[in-house]
């Protein structure tokens, strides 16, 4: 009989493939890392965990036994380090510093302080990016009814998403507000299909980036099944553990948005970098909500994106001035209140491959999401209700049937007939209340 553990480590092996991880590497060669970046990186684990056996070694660095013995047999030699046998097991062995190997740690720590699992090339990360591209995706119709299900949208806004989605080219949505625009947005998730392998960071230059963020990244394995993002590391392994596998991201911004944000990240105290938000959405979805809301002018964050979008690079610098380029495989989701004339000249909308309107709902529609929601808030729907709110208050006060009016009204009347101690009903002293406290009056 199967254990949920075998079960498990059989679909990884079955998502790799099918993921195409890198193999192992069998090498220090052939990590792509420099003999001494490992020293250090081993040096500085030893350092702030204390005695480390073998394996604990192994599965912190993410690298095999067969790539960690020179370089521990290095440290020995050169009296950096400790080894002790508690049993036969080649494995049982445990490292410690020793007073050398201290000293130096401190001296490797204040160049930087990044002590988690060995990063990738730059040239690895580059190659592994381009195989598994959001190009290599396809929408169909029946991807979209699945992704959409239950969802009051026109057909023929869907049908753009889905063209928009094969395209793998950046999709600029604006409307009035609260037209469902960030909500369709969220929702192109569901479209996203294959999963990539995403490394813990990569090394350029003897610096490291961490690329790997566990707030946006989803492992297909929880960290506590495979031993920090990846499984436990033998001779056996036939992938590198470097890389993790993950659902294809879905990174999010909106008006918190600054110019700065999208270059890498230089902690001074750590000395390491945090990759921006469209290096870590490669290979998937970027959405940028609210453009036109955020500090720096809209026209300057749009012309951010000039050249990735055209040249699907992205050019970014380390602090030491050395500028390397990246590879810039993102589906981005602009959404926005503003006309796009109002945001970008020509020239850049020229860049965009599909602009898509979101407006207001046909009664019909609009009464569709009403019912949905009074059926979530338990709320008995009233076809009178219903009219009254149409008439004596959109249609008078000019106010389009936008998707988000009818959550925002209902739960309004929810809370002042729960406070009331009425039943929570759809009537017209309740509709009025409602609708006077949700919207401003001059």
């Amino acid at each position: 009989m199967k254990t949920k553990l075998t079960e498990q480590l059989e679909m990884v092996d079955e998502e790799r493939r099918h993921a195409q991880l890198p193999p192992q590497p069998r090498t220090i060669e052939e990590t792509g890392l420099n003999f001494q970046f490992l020293i250090e990186l081993i040096t500085k684990a030893l350092f702030l965990r204390g005695q480390m056996r073998l394996m604990d070694i192994v599965n912190h660095s993410k690298l095999s036994v067969t790539i960690l013995e020179p370089l521990l047999a290095f440290m020995r030699s050169e009296r950096m380090c400790e080894a002790t046998r508690s049993s036969e097991a080649e494995t049982a062995i445990a490292y410690t510093l020793t007073e050398l190997g201290r000293l130096r740690a401190e001296d490797y720590l204040r160049k930087n302080q990044y002590v988690g699992p060995a990063p990738v090339s730059l040239h690895a990360y580059i190659k592994q990016v381009h195989q598994q591209s959001v190009t290599n995706m396809q929408v169909t119709r029946e991807q979209l009814i699945k992704a959409f299900s239950g969802l009051v949208i026109k057909e023929g806004i869907l049908k753009q998403f889905g063209a928009a989605m094969n395209s793998g080219r950046a999709i600029f949505v604006y409307g009035p507000a609260g037209s469902g625009k960030t909500f369709i947005a969220e929702h192109l998730a569901g479209l996203l299909t294959g999963d990539i392998a995403i490394p813990h960071a990569i090394v350029v230059d003897n610096e490291v980036i961490q690329i790997f963020d566990p707030l946006a990244h989803e492992p297909l394995l929880p960290p506590s099944s495979n031993g920090n993002g990846g499984l436990g590391i033998d001779r056996r392994m036939s992938s590198d553990a470097r890389w993790i596998l993950c659902h294809r991201p879905v990174i999010k911004t909106g008006g918190e948005l600054t110019l700065a944000m999208l270059d890498l990240d230089f902690d001074e105290s750590s000395r390491f970098y945090q990759a921006p938000p469209q290096v870590k959405a490669n290979n998937g979805l970027l959405i940028i909500d609210d453009l036109g809301r955020q500090l720096a002018p809209a026209i300057d964050i749009m012309n951010r994106w000039i050249v990735p979008l055209d040249r699907h690079v992205d050019y970014l610098a380390l602090h030491t001035g050395k500028k390397f380029m990246l590879p810039f495989d993102v589906i981005v989701v602009f959404s926005t209140n503003l006309l796009p004339s109002k945001l970008a000249d020509e020239a850049f909308l020229r860049r965009l491959g599909y602009k898509i309107y979101v407006g207001p709902l046909s009664e019909d529609e609009y009464q569709v999401i009403t019912q949905q929601v009074c059926d979530e808030l338990q709320i008995p729907f009233s076809k009178d209700g219903f009219n009254y709110l149409l008439h004596e208050h959109h249609y008078k006060s000019g106010k389009p049937l936008t998707a988000c009016i009818p959550r925002d009204i209902l739960e309004q009347l929810r809370d002042i007939a729960r406070y009331e101690e009425k039943p929570v009903e759809m009537t017209r002293e309740l509709l009025d209340w409602a609708w006077n406290n949700y919207f401003t009056h001059d």
